[in-house]
């Protein structure tokens, strides 16, 4: 029963980072002219901000940067908002 609580608790948690991750690069994403992006502008400029908010986030637990799989199924999962 605690099992299923904590990951249930441990979701929660996951999903609301990854909203308030695409919420952070959605107020981002505005033009030079102060004038929000739209179409294939916004399109690449969320890609990209997403990819470099997980990258930041690539770190095994012993501190150091993730590598090769590990990073690569991280990256999948990080930005899939999963």
């Amino acid at each position: 029963m605690k099992r299923i609580f904590l990951a249930a608790v441990i979701a929660t948690f996951a999903a609301g980072s990854a909203f308030a991750q695409d919420a952070s690069c959605e107020t981002k994403a505005v033009g030079k002219d102060g004038k929000p992006l739209a179409g294939a502008a916004k399109t690449s400029f969320m890609k990209k901000c997403t990819m470099d908010a997980c990258e930041t986030k690539a770190v095994g637990s012993d501190g150091k940067k993730l590598a090769g799989a590990a990073k690569t199924s991280f990256m999948k999962k990080c930005q899939s908002g999963a």
